[in-house]
């Protein structure tokens, strides 16, 4: 496999500015079949090899500048990869493919509107159904009925804590969690730690007190966003004047070929486009990715964009009572890819799926105690039996491409108003199969055992 693996390498090498499917294939042919060259592509893109440029007709491969040697560790090995435990998208590993090449090898790129007119609240989506209704059944800690910010105030001291150090580590703040814990709760300053470092966790604490106490009236407007702003840059910048007020400077963004707009005009009318879309859009968890995406990408501050967007993340969970996202645990590398393939790319699903799992992991910290058994789902209730029957036909017949055989399925045996979610439910339910839940489908263990061998022979 290596061999083929290295012939496929070194005739796309041939090609610098890229080559693709149907040249390769004859290029290699009568050895090697179509399908089985898209799976070794596939391959060599998930090892960093090989990037794929472009979508369906338009793809094309090419040599990725920077290949890892066997055995010579790098930067990027010597740190966990966070997609051997973050559940990711083929299209999240495509931009981690991209993003990871020098600046010299990706396209310099400038701001563009599109990516926000583009979205139209109530109909676009960042997130589908299925993640918004699992979000929402593990993050509601039983308070929903309270006044806004009730839950925040029952559990402050712990947000404080937790999301303050999160957030300014993703910055490269070395304070511990300890650390933080001391400065927050008796103002104690780390030994041999940078001053600037204990200004931005205890101006991280001021924030979280702002949307917590103020939770009524917080949401996504200038007043909230600029404030935020102002608490979070306290002390920091360069200019005091440009603390809280929206930039009329030129700022670029290091380590990416990204440039966001420098026009004042343009930066204010986006901002407040940003802010009406996010307040019109009727799901907290798709609030909090969309101010995720969209205020880092227009960088209306000359600094703490990012952090502005963490915290401001968290206004529609607060308000609604439900568990904050605090990004314990996530790696600050995840976080950089994610926000540049917003940036070069205007792609958010790693954003997406970084966003997804951070909630999660967030989640587990702060609902010790639920419902042995949530309500059911009235979907899932309504499709008991098509839902496992479709399932257990895609691991019994071995099926590689389940999509689309649940697309068929759905639309010869599911009303089509209810097709997209049922397709969706399907597919939920395949990617977290694990012998303890497969009596359900009626799916023996060694049926689920050459399910998986098969798809991993496939991938290889």
């Amino acid at each position: 496999m290596k061999s083929q693996h290295s012939e496929l390498i070194r005739i796309v090498s041939q090609f610098p500015n890229g080559t693709n499917i149907d040249t390769l294939l004859d290029a290699l042919k009568p050895t090697v079949s179509k399908r089985t060259l898209q799976r070794r592509l596939q391959q060599l893109v998930l090892d960093r090899e090989l990037v794929k440029v472009g979508k369906g007709r338009t793809t094309t491969y090419k040599v990725a500048s920077l290949r890892t040697k066997p055995n010579v560790p790098t930067a990027d090995t010597m740190v966990p990869r966070y997609d051997e435990f973050i559940p990711l998208s083929e299209e999240s590993l495509e931009i981690i493919s991209y993003v990871r090449q020098p600046l010299s090898a990706r396209k310099p790129v400038a701001f563009s509107r599109d990516l926000v007119d583009a979205y139209v609240p109530g109909q676009t989506w960042y997130l589908n159904q299925v993640s918004r209704m699992n979000l929402k059944r593990i993050g509601e800690p039983g308070f929903e009925n309270r006044p806004a910010g009730t839950y925040g105030r029952a559990i402050l001291d712990r947000i404080l804590i937790d999301l303050s150090w999160a957030s300014s580590r993703l910055e490269g703040n070395t304070y511990t969690r300890l650390d933080t814990q001391r400065l927050i709760e008796l103002g104690h300053l780390a030994e041999g730690r940078d001053a600037m470092e204990a200004q931005m966790i205890l101006n991280h604490k001021r924030a979280i007190e702002l949307l917590v106490d103020d939770a009524a009236q917080i949401g996504f407007n200038r007043y909230t966003f600029c404030n935020l702003h102002g608490v979070l840059s306290e002390n920091l910048m360069s200019d005091p004047a440009a603390s809280g007020t929206l930039r009329t400077r030129e700022v670029e963004i290091g380590q990416s070929v990204y440039q966001p707009t420098n026009v004042p005009q343009v930066i204010s009318e986006i901002f407040n486009t940003i802010l009406n879309k996010a307040e019109s859009i009727p799901d907290p968890f798709e609030q909090a990715l969309f101010a995720m995406v969209h205020i880092p990408y227009l960088q209306p501050f000359e600094d703490v964009n990012k952090r502005v967007a963490r915290i401001g993340a968290n206004i529609p969970l607060i308000k609604q009572n439900l568990c904050p996202l605090t990004f314990l645990d996530l790696p600050e590398r995840a976080l950089i890819d994610a926000v540049l393939g917003v940036y070069e790319m205007s792609r958010i699903e790693l954003l997406r799926d970084v966003f997804i799992w951070a909630y999660e992991r967030s989640t587990q910290q702060y609902i010790k105690v639920k419902k042995s058994l949530t309500e059911p789902d009235p979907m899932r209730l309504k499709y008991r039996s098509q839902i496992h029957g479709i399932v257990g036909e895609v691991v019994r017949g071995l099926r590689l491409h389940a999509r689309q055989a649940v697309i068929a399925y759905a639309e010869e045996n599911i009303p089509g108003k209810d097709q997209n979610l049922f397709i969706e439910l399907v597919l939920d339910d395949l990617k977290r199969l694990h012998e303890g839940v497969i009596a359900r489908y009626r799916i023996r263990p060694s049926e689920l055992r050459a399910w998986q061998d098969t798809l991993k022979k496939n991938l290889g």
